[in-house]
């Protein structure tokens, strides 16, 4: 693999950006990672299948979301921001992340059970991604890197607008806005049936909500979505998961205790080799082949991950593995 393009943004301490994105002329590195650790651990594949906890954990989480959203009907503002920073934005990005794991169909056996549950974690959300998130998600996995197809690499707008340290922190603020917007501007697909179900059902709850307890109530969930998406600490997973720190790896695993909040996609190494594999098992598949685990460069704070994307100006939007569409994965 090679860095492309040149280099720009040279301070005076002669740290540079560049202006395109690592390029590599191999197949990402799952598939063959899973063939070689299966034929040597096969116990592996026991762990495949669905979690049976899960609709019990995401249930809970609606709940509780659904009702501080009521509570707070008629809080103050600065009341409402600070519970939605400090408490709704764990929530809702517990569920975001649980709508993560539906998409891999990890709740239940049945795939139409998951979507149907995926949007009922969506309710807290505010605004439908369930349905169109598993369009594009399940591409990212199959063409991680592929140029066009993989909407979880920023665009190269994105990247020749965020330049320095100031337009980072702007856009890690905003980066849920770019993580959502990217593929309906860069590869929309039609919306088909489900969309339509997704839609149907959060607007009837967002009605609800304004018209029983007022716009306080929908605010606080908008928020909670908005500041968990931004500068918190659950958030750096966007960052943590495949921005190049070092250019011979391309995914990377964090082993934190905000995994437990995350339905473990901190361990994201193990999940790309392993997408059958629900979360709380995937600790399992670094004990039994750590030998392929341990030589990888991992984080331990996602709160440090941001820091660094934000403050080294060797960094960027740039800073992602891309490749052409191989034959073999067309």
């Amino acid at each position: 693999m090679r860095k492309g393009g040149e280099m720009r943004e040279e301070d005076n301490e002669g740290v540079v950006m560049a202006n395109d994105f690592f390029w590599s002329y191999t197949d990402e590195p799952h598939a063959s990672r899973r063939r070689q650790i299966l034929s040597q651990y096969p116990q592996i594949k026991e762990l495949f299948g669905p979690d049976p906890f899960a609709f019990f954990k995401i249930a809970v989480v609606v709940s509780l979301q659904l009702c501080t959203a009521i509570i707070l009907h008629d809080a103050g503002w600065l009341k409402m921001l600070s519970i939605a920073y400090f408490f709704g934005s764990f929530l809702n990005h517990n569920l975001f992340l649980a709508i993560h794991e539906l998409s891999h169909n990890l709740a239940f056996s049945t795939p139409v059970y998951n979507r149907w549950l995926g949007i009922f974690a969506n309710l807290p959300i505010g605004v439908p991604m369930s349905i169109t998130f598993q369009k594009y998600h399940l591409e990212h996995h199959r063409f991680q890197g592929v140029d066009g197809i993989d909407m979880d690499v920023p665009s190269c707008t994105e990247a020749h607008f965020v330049t320095n340290t100031i337009s980072k922190a702007i856009w890690v603020i905003f980066q849920l806005f770019f993580y959502a917007l990217r593929p309906l501007f860069l590869k929309p697909k039609p919306p088909g049936y489900w969309e339509f179900i997704n839609l149907a059902i959060q607007v009837a709850l967002d009605g609800i909500l304004l018209y029983f307890w007022g716009w306080k109530s929908f605010a606080y969930l908008i928020l909670s979505t908005f500041v968990g998406g931004g500068m918190h600490p659950m958030a750096g997973h966007f960052i943590s998961e495949h921005y190049v720190f070092n250019p011979e790896q391309e995914t990377y695993s964090y082993y934190g205790p905000l995994n437990l909040m995350t339905w473990c996609v901190g361990y994201h190494n193990e999940h790309h080799d392993f997408p059958r594999i629900p979360g709380n098992k995937l600790h399992k598949v670094k004990e039994i082949a750590s030998e392929y685990y341990e030589g990888l460069d991992s984080y331990k704070s996602w709160s440090q991950v941001i820091y660094m994307y934000i403050m080294d100006r060797s960094i960027g939007p740039f800073s992602r593995m891309k490749r052409k569409l191989s034959k073999k994965s067309a």
